[in-house]
């Protein structure tokens, strides 16, 4: 079973392509980009989704977990991703979903989970927000359960990001990259990305909350990483970090007029499609950047993020 779900992710991590592309001015700084497309892995499961979810999947399996248990809130990818994984691997699934007042047809990315055979438990705000870091293996109803935290947000979905650098490296002829650029929400990818790349390479995190603290959130997950004994073993050094906190554009799902412009240009050259929350404004980041990076060989992460569905 263990071999199948290892088979199952990888055919979908394959999706995943490494090509170059083009920013203003870039050529005049003789800049070198290349984007991870991770957004093309699934419909529901793309992007850095797939990653937490993989490390919390294959463990799960490892400990003998027979069911699972997630977070999200209304409007969660995360919740929809799940759901689509669970239903993949033939795991029983079911949602704490912050919002006593919503229902299953409240939206059709509930409408959706529901219909993958998610079954979705609506909570009061309160108590969402005490259990929505529940992580790791734990009896429920007399059964293992393996607990998913909202977003996937704990060391094995770190361990899950961990290829997504290697993954770049393999399709680059085996070339490394001098700096990664990569948007960030809860760190977990951040980490992941972080723990695999070399001692030359830099990594460009932009936070997306307004006020978030990174290198402090970073080292509090990295913290529980190192306890666990299935990460214990990565390395995260945090000398090769570079935050570039001032692109969240007023906060989480925030935008302003400079922004909505950058994506409008952006995407209409055809390259692939960045979207308000996260991609553009780490993309707008790297553009603010070239300047510091001539020479440079560049990775951009698209951590997903657009999907057709939504």
């Amino acid at each position: 079973m263990l071999a199948d779900i290892n088979q199952w992710f990888a055919r979908l991590k394959n999706a995943s392509s490494l090509e170059s592309f083009s920013l203003l001015e870039a050529n005049n700084f003789d800049v070198q980009l290349f984007v991870k497309r991770d957004d093309l892995i699934d419909q529901f499961i793309s992007g850095n989704k797939l990653r937490k979810l993989e490390g919390n999947l294959l463990t799960a399996q490892k400990v003998g977990a027979t069911q699972l248990i997630t977070y999200g809130g209304a409007y969660s990818n995360h919740l929809l991703a799940s759901a689509a994984a669970a239903k993949e691997v033939k795991m029983p699934i079911a949602a704490r979903v912050r919002g006593e007042e919503l229902h299953e047809k409240s939206n059709r990315i509930l409408e959706q989970c529901h219909a993958l055979g998610m079954k979705l438990n609506f909570i009061h705000r309160s108590n969402y927000k005490e259990q929505k870091y529940q992580s790791g293996l734990h009896e429920f109803e007399n059964k293992p359960t393996w607990f998913i935290p909202e977003g996937g947000a704990n060391p094995e979905g770190i361990l899950g990001c961990t290829s997504i650098y290697p993954e770049a490296v393999a399709q680059n002829n085996s070339k490394h990259f001098d700096a990664v650029f990569i948007a960030q929400g809860t760190t977990t990818t951040s980490l992941g990305v972080l723990a695999s790349i070399p001692s030359q390479t830099d990594l460009f995190v932009v936070p997306v909350l307004k006020g978030f603290r990174s290198l402090k959130e970073m080292k509090a997950l990295s913290q529980q990483a190192k306890q666990n004994s299935f990460t214990a073993h990565l390395q995260f050094p945090f000398e090769q970090v570079r935050v570039l906190d001032q692109y969240h554009h007023g906060g989480y799902a925030k935008t302003s007029p400079e922004l909505m412009e950058f994506i409008k240009i952006f995407n209409d050259t055809k390259q692939f499609p960045i979207e308000a929350t996260y991609t553009a404004k780490a993309l707008l980041a790297l553009q603010s950047q070239l300047s510091h990076l001539k020479g440079k060989k560049v990775l951009f992460i698209h951590t997903g993020g657009v999907s057709s569905f939504i």
